[in-house]
């Protein structure tokens, strides 16, 4: 305790309090457990937001990294090197579109989405296209621009006034998106699943919908991958289940297995309306980066992790829902392969510091969602070892609630 002391004490004198910490110190990890200060294990079902994607000290990424780091790290984008390519080439196999664009975050793949979809139609004279329709419960980032596709008023109000000309509309409404898309419309941006806004996953009749808006209007469409994508769901990207056909899709998370790297990944018909100065990014596809993400972006190439993604996910959903029907408490569980939540009764912040406790890592998203986003190496053993855990959460929160 004396050293979460005094980490506590220093943080709260030098940096800035945009979080707010959970009482713990993480010194190292292995798999899919974290290592506490006093030599705790926890097991990690939130990998750092969705960013571990082959858990802790793997040795093929802790390898990679380590002679690339020997080697070299930036050269700036001035010049050519190796590994951009490496990587942009794997992205567009996977995802079947053709060109990409490199930088530090999910966030930032939501900036240059958005800025690019606007350079689409300016450069065909169309200027009165830069309106963007997004999603009630939507979540693509703090910057400006993402922020402003963004939904929760809580994230928003006080920074506004924010980017102009974005209209968002109920993902369960159809007709409603219909009626916001128009001739004025530069994209649509949404998330296949939405991750902040409760692990809600688009409907089959949305996506319909959307495909039908583009057709209709000629608007883009943005896949907001950052969460879903590079194999959280069993698929490469989760548009792909949902038989859509973005113009963009925006990458992050867990693209460079914890290290800092984004992208954004255009069709043959955006990135034909890119130029030279358009956009950049100084740090935006270094060697150390592009190193870490071929790593994994080979690991979901040769189709085993996505295969064992589909294999446990399914053991997963299936262990949630027997939770379900045992619990009260639980009213309803979404998601797609190892991308889980459980809709609670209660506010989930109890559950997330019970589990901590007892030695499990999850978090609280919409209030009364526990979010669980484990390493995509987790195996059912973990996954059953993680249920057991919230089962005995969830026995103390019905029998509290019956008294």
């Amino acid at each position: 305790m004396k050293l979460l002391d005094d980490i506590s004490k220093l943080e709260e004198q030098h940096v800035l309090g945009t979080y707010k910490r959970q009482p713990v110190v993480f010194v190292r990890g292995d798999g899919a457990y974290l290592i506490d200060s006093d030599g705790k294990k926890y097991l990690d079902f939130l990998s750092g937001i969705g960013v571990a994607a082959r858990g802790h000290s793997d040795r093929d990424l802790t390898e990679a990294i380590r002679d690339q780091a020997a080697t070299l790290i930036q050269v700036s984008n001035l010049y050519y090197h190796p590994l951009q390519g490496q990587a942009a080439q794997l992205l567009t196999s996977l995802s079947g579109l053709d060109r990409v664009f490199f930088c530090n975050s999910g966030t930032e793949a939501v900036e240059a989405s958005l800025k690019f979809s606007r350079r689409y139609w300016y450069t065909q004279g169309q200027t009165e296209r830069t309106e963007f329709v997004a999603l009630e419960g939507a979540f693509s980032g703090r910057t400006f621009g993402a922020l402003s596709v963004t939904h929760d008023h809580h994230y928003r109000d006080p920074f506004a006034p924010l980017v102009p000309g974005v209209t968002f509309v109920d993902p369960k409404d159809p007709a409603a998106l219909h009626s916001a898309v128009t001739e004025r419309t530069a994209a649509i941006i949404a998330e296949p699943i939405q991750g902040e806004g409760g692990i809600r996953p688009l409907t089959k009749d949305f996506a319909s919908a959307i495909k039908e808006a583009c057709n209709r209007t000629g608007a883009l469409f943005i896949a907001d991958e950052v969460q879903t994508g590079v194999g959280r769901t069993g698929y490469p990207f989760y548009f792909q289940a949902l038989d859509l056909h973005p113009d963009l899709v925006s990458v992050g998370k867990a693209l460079g297995g914890g290290i800092p790297i984004g992208a954004t990944i255009c069709s043959a018909k955006v990135a034909s309306h890119i130029s030279p100065g358009d956009h950049g990014s100084t740090y935006g596809g270094n060697l150390l980066a592009c190193r870490a993400a071929i790593v994994i972006l080979t690991a979901l190439a040769d189709g085993d992790l996505l295969d064992q993604v589909k294999s446990v996910g399914m053991h997963f959903e299936r262990c949630l829902r027997s939770l379900a029907l045992r619990h009260p408490c639980v009213t309803e569980i979404r998601g797609a392969g190892l991308m889980r939540g459980v809709q609670l009764r209660v506010d989930a912040t109890s559950v997330v510091d019970a589990a901590r406790e007892q030695g499990l890592l999850v978090n609280r998203t919409d209030e009364r969602v526990l979010r669980m986003l484990p390493p995509l190496t987790i195996d059912k053993t973990d996954i059953d070892c993680a249920v057991d855990i919230l089962d005995k959460i969830f026995d103390q929160i019905d029998a509290e609630s019956s008294e």
